[in-house]
């Protein structure tokens, strides 16, 4: 009896299965429009199709839809997509973001100076090509899709998927389905105005929304005989919508395809819209409101969607990220006409042989992107000998001169207009020179020509002139005036400087440097114009070392990170207008902390120290502290509680700490004190750790612009009756 119920489920076993292979199940694609922040509306539309049991068999998607279909096509689930959006910073996606960190010392200077940058050629003013290359993009998307940076063929994803760019030069559409998955992610969403085109295989590629927003053919053709789409396109908008640049952008697009999609739709067997008239294509703040209304759509034709799923044999997706470690074997550079090889290993920081993580990549890539000498930056992976070719391509950028502009107030120097003209590879390669003139109450410039050698050892030369008009107090210049009941002096202070100097990178961290220097002073008063009106006429001759590091995340309003700056400088010669001059040294040594204790509010701790040795010091060269906003030149540094140039010694300790709370976005509000002990000598005793003889507080509000941080500041000091307001707008210069 066994036996024979045995052959009845054989057989009942085998007709089942002959059957289902005789009735196949129906290949279902999925089409996912672009859309720009709009496409989030994608990912709830996924947790729906998943919770309806129905699987995917093709993908095809453009702009933002290729990029949500992309990444679940290579295995992510609509819950790990969601998270990755979660987490990404769109901001600075939008911005093409470079870390501070990324910068070298010259580059963090050259960003935190310039409100705007353009290029210049042949006597014309030029425009950037778009507002990001994309390359914050691109190192996202090759990160989270490094579990297929070795497959070429998109046929062979675990979703055979296809997303589609246009060829900028004659219209047409391309289909991207083989090559690098991130590149060609970046091709399919590159957003004109916003992201540069993508040059790939000869073919200069933009956004496929341009050419064909929702590619339901190219999936036909793939296999699909049922097609899902999804649409987050715009409609047509009034003109009363039509307020902002991205919305008119945005109505050119849909100009193109709204007649298109009309056929398009009546093709598609399950449409969904969802309702998002209200966000555009950059609501990237908006992306879990914009998620549940691809959520609603979806439930919408849900009864649609439960005929074509089954719960009980779907698998979900769920992505297993493989380590992000890799094992370097050879670096592939494209040919370069004016960067070496060492050039680019030395930004690059890690070489042949190195077992790198993505991590240490993207910092890699930073750094070339930080040059901006560079157009063009992707890269992929070819596994070989199981480790990993590093193929690179840099197109060198054909922008070699700009122009530059920044705005600055304080109280010591009054307005100024910076103009900056930069020339790139102007004598030798990997070679920059910068001209900075400042129009205004005090009229200045910086000349500076580098050679950037990476870690190698790199030159320079500066030279510099600043000019100020100022009352002082009459302790600071040392001098017997001889007149009775005079408090202060108004001076006129003159100091050009030259320098020719040799740095490099210590430890990969450390900028260190050494040089020569020729200094200019001209201080007079006409306070003394019935006597001598000249305090000083001498020039000086100085060598100097120095070593800095810098990782703070923001010079202005930093969250995290810390530096660290010394430096020492021998006065050998003197023209010695005053007959007082000897040989004499000064260092100083500059530190500072800062960290986010709770959420948005940092505390900065500063500490610095300064003394002269030698044979008496000239006092022009003392430190001077006071006052806050201005740029410090020489030894002049800030201090709350006392005016500008209020005090001054040839040795100093001061300590000062900063609690500041990010109220709202970009918007700062501090609290700070500092504390000094200030005498000639100071170290020379034990006064130096005795309670501080001076100390200020500031409560303040900073706003950072595009221009700069404008700060206002509030400061006293309990040793005075005198209160000060400082008003400090944009850079620093």
């Amino acid at each position: 009896m066994k036996k024979i119920i045995l052959l009845v489920f054989l057989f009942f076993a085998f007709f089942t299965s002959f059957s289902q292979d005789l009735v196949k199940r129906p290949k279902i694609g999925l089409v996912l429009s672009g859309g720009g922040a709009k496409g989030f509306a994608h990912i709830g539309v996924l947790k729906v199709l998943e919770q309806a049991g129905i699987k995917i068999d093709y993908i095809g998607g453009t702009s933002m839809g290729a990029v949500v279909g992309g990444l679940y096509a290579t295995g992510y689930s609509a819950n790990q997509i969601d998270s990755i959006f979660k987490t990404t910073n769109f901001d600075k996606l939008l911005q093409d973001f470079i870390p501070r960190s990324s910068k070298n010392f010259y580059e963090k200077r050259n960003d935190e100076l310039y409100a705007v940058v353009l290029p210049f050629n042949k006597f014309k003013i030029g425009i950037p090509e778009a507002l990001s290359k994309g390359m914050y993009n691109y190192n996202l998307l090759s990160s989270i899709t490094r579990n297929v940076r070795h497959e070429r063929d998109f046929n062979r994803l675990k979703i055979p998927f296809l997303c589609i760019a246009t060829n900028i030069e004659n219209g047409e559409e391309v289909i991207l389905n083989k090559g690098n998955l991130a590149q060609d992610l970046i091709a399919s969403s590159a957003f004109p105005s916003l992201f540069s085109p993508v040059d790939l295989d000869g073919k200069l590629l933009i956004d496929g929304g341009v050419a064909n927003n929702y590619p339901i053919e190219a999936l036909r053709k793939m296999g699909a005989d049922i097609i899902i789409g999804v649409d987050v396109q715009d409609g047509l908008s009034d003109k009363k919508d039509l307020k902002e640049a991205t919305r008119i952008l945005g109505q050119i697009s849909a100009l193109q395809t709204i007649e298109k999609m009309k056929k398009k739709i009546k093709d598609t067997d399950i449409y969904i819209k969802p309702d998002i008239k209200e966000f555009s294509i950059i609501s990237f703040d908006k992306g879990q409101d914009i998620i549940r209304k691809g959520e609603e759509a979806a439930f919408a034709v849900y009864e649609k969607l439960k005929l074509l799923g089954n719960k009980e044999e779907f698998v979900k997706n769920n992505l297993k990220i493989s380590s992000d470690t890799i094992q370097i074997k050879d670096i592939h550079t494209s040919s370069l006409k004016n960067y070496t090889q060492s050039y680019i290993k030395g930004k690059l920081a890690f070489k042949e042989g190195d077992k790198i993580s993505y991590e240490d990549l993207v910092k890699g890539i930073d750094n070339l992107n930080a040059t901006q000498n560079f157009s063009v930056i992707n890269y992929s992976f070819e596994e070989k000998d199981s480790k990993e070719d590093l193929k690179l391509n840099l197109v060198e950028s054909s922008n070699r001169t700009y122009l530059k502009f920044g705005l600055h107030y304080d109280e010591m120097f009054k307005s100024g207009v910076l103009v900056n003209l930069t020339q790139k590879k102007t004598f030798s390669k990997n070679d920059i020179a910068s001209l900075d003139i400042v129009l205004g109450d005090n009229v200045r410039y910086n000349l500076d020509y580098y050679i950037d050698n990476g870690f190698y050892w790199s030159f320079g030369f500066k030279s510099q002139y600043n000019q100020f008009n100022r009352n002082i107090a009459k302790e600071i210049s040392n001098l017997d005036l001889g007149i009775s009941g005079l408090n202060a002096i108004n001076i006129d202070f003159t100091d050009f400087t030259n320098q020719a100097y040799f740095q490099t990178i210590f430890a990969q961290k450390f900028l260190i440097g050494t040089g020569l220097e020729f200094k200019l002073l001209n201080i007079s008063s006409q306070t003394l114009i019935d006597t001598n009106p000249i305090i000083d006429k001498s020039s000086y001759a100085s060598l100097f070392g120095y070593m800095k590091y810098d990782s703070f995340d923001n010079k202005y309003f930093p969250k995290k990170g810390w530096y660290f700056s010394s430096n020492v400088q021998s006065y050998l010669f003197s023209s010695n207008y005053t007959n007082k001059f000897k040989p004499f040294s000064v260092a100083k040594a500059d530190m500072g902390i800062a960290r986010t204790i709770i959420d948005k509010a940092t505390f900065k701790f500063q500490a610095e120290a300064g003394l002269s040795f030698g044979k008496s010091s000239v006092s022009f060269f003392d430190f001077v502290l006071g006052g806050y906003g201005y740029n410090t030149l020489t030894n002049f540094t800030h201090f709350y509680g006392y005016d500008f140039l209020s005090l001054a010694a040839n040795s100093y300790l001061k300590i000062a700490g900063t609690l500041d709370y990010e109220i709202y976005k970009k918007n700062h509000l501090n609290f700070s004190a500092n504390f000094a002990n200030m005498q000639n000598d100071l170290f020379r005793s034990v006064n130096w750790i005795s309670l501080p003889k001076y100390s200020g507080y500031s409560v303040g509000y900073g706003l950072e612009t595009i221009i700069g941080p404008v700060e206002i500041k509030h400061s006293w000091s309990p040793e005075t009756s005198k209160e000060y307001t400082w008003v400090s707008v944009g850079f620093w210069f």
